[in-house]
């Protein structure tokens, strides 16, 4: 077995914030979205970290190994391509559905998966997939959530070793979101870390949050408060974690205050009687990756392939749920409605920031942030996510034009100019548009 590499302190990298983190004093290594960096062509800063001896770790948001569907090849070779391009000890995912295939629905963010036996079986059998495609291992991430799943058989910490003892995956733990799960669900996160076999931690995850009637929304555009670095001492206590990361996504501080959260979390590493680092952890992968498989087969405890009965079964809830929140179809029975409806904004606002960011013309061709959210969310109402973020770009310009919007002609010629040098073509007449959907009711 291979020992995890120690990592210490850290930051995630992000292009607006790429020179600050170049200066930062003391900083051990990074970790960058793996879907936003090209093997090819990595970001001149990054290079220059590595160059400086920074570890870089990919960090990936849209497998969804907790859908019901097998992990996309194309996918797991895109990850694999970034952590080799990259130089990375590991690449990190998430516990997490991002989409269906029946209907083809994309929440664009990170859904918790039932804690049931049918999806942790179709968990497991999609870890395996992913760690034999993987040149380096992997590790998951608990995820925040928002609302709990009905008919749930096990604890986090019950389903979280499970996974663990079934795939030799090693663990990710993000304690902000221990902390959101704590005032979302309910759940307690001492008994989550006493659970769970801490042998098998390869990171940890820091960010901040903030509560809005009684939610706490897992923003990583806040300081990290008092409360989540008192959790990461409660970690810190029974394991001396082979690297922190400080996670910021939005909203980023001057670079003073990223050093002084930085020095905050390094202190709480820090703090206390040293600890062993347990290391050693049993993974599975390809051959030379220092990697173990378990006795029985390639992986874990020799399960067998998963019945296509059970990835139904979770498909068809998964389906259920992800309709409710992005196609507006009723919620499924036993859910909190209330948080469901909070989710489901949720995912309607973060499509309308992302589509902004990837396309900063729009909201200056339709007047501005406000008019543009205003006509976004209207359109998201009606138009769930199929392809992803870019597309769903295109077929909000798209949509607005059918509807001959904006009113006003010069900014509609310049959505038609903006449309036509992204899409190649005219846009579609109104009848195009009913038949496609009529065709998709139909369907």
């Amino acid at each position: 077995m291979e020992p995890m590499a120690h990592l210490g302190v850290g930051i995630g990298w992000r292009p607006e914030i790429a020179d600050a983190v170049e200066r930062l004093s003391g900083l051990d290594w990074v970790e960058v979205v793996a879907e936003n960096v090209c093997p090819g062509h990595l970001p001149e800063s990054l290079l220059r970290l590595r160059e400086r001896g920074t570890r870089v770790v990919p960090h990936g948001v849209s497998l969804g190994l907790g859908g019901a569907d097998r992990p996309d090849p194309a996918k797991l070779a895109a990850l694999g391509e970034r952590a080799v391009a990259l130089g990375a000890p590991l690449v990190t995912e998430h516990i997490a559905f991002v989409r269906t295939s029946s209907p083809v629905l994309e929440a664009g963010h990170l859904l918790p998966v039932p804690r049931t036996r049918d999806a942790l079986d179709v968990l497991c059998e999609n870890v395996r997939i992913a760690q034999d495609a993987l040149p380096v291992p992997l590790a998951l991430e608990n995820i925040a959530a928002l609302f709990s799943w009905p008919g749930e058989e096990l604890t986090e910490g019950q389903f979280l070793t499970e996974l663990v003892e079934r795939t030799g995956v090693r663990l990710l733990i993000d304690v902000a979101n221990l902390h959101t799960n704590r005032v979302n669900r309910g759940e307690d996160p001492a008994a989550v870390l006493d659970a769970i076999p801490l042998e098998a931690l390869a990171y940890v995850h820091v960010a901040g949050g903030v509560e809005r009637g009684g939610v706490w929304h897992d923003t990583h555009a806040h300081p990290v408060p008092p409360v989540v670095l008192d959790l990461l001492a409660e970690l810190r206590s029974r394991v001396a974690p082979a690297g922190v990361l400080l996670e910021r996504d939005d909203d980023f501080p001057p670079e003073a205050e990223l050093a002084g959260e930085l020095a905050a979390i390094r202190a709480v590493v820090t703090a206390g009687p040293a600890l062993p680092r347990e290391t050693a952890i049993a993974g599975s992968g390809p051959a030379g990756t220092g990697q173990e498989a378990g006795p029985g087969s390639e992986h874990g405890t020799g399960q067998g392939p998963v019945e296509e009965s059970a990835r139904t079964r979770v498909a068809l809830g998964q389906a259920a749920l992800l309709s409710a929140l992005v196609a507006g179809t009723p919620v499924p029975e036993g859910f909190d409605r209330r948080r469901i409806r909070v989710q489901a904004r949720a995912l309607a606002a973060k499509r309308a920031d992302v589509v902004a960011k990837l396309a900063p013309e729009l909201p200056v061709i339709l007047g501005g942030p406000d008019p543009y959210r205003e006509a976004f969310l209207s359109y998201a109402k009606g138009r769930p996510m199929t392809s992803g973020y870019r597309r769903d770009a295109l077929d909000f310009a798209e949509d607005l034009l059918i509807r001959d919007l904006p009113a006003d002609p010069a900014a509609r010629r310049r959505l038609t100019a903006w449309w036509r040098d992204r899409a190649g073509a005219k846009p579609p007449r109104r009848i195009v548009r009913w038949a496609r959907t009529l065709a998709g009711r139909a369907a």
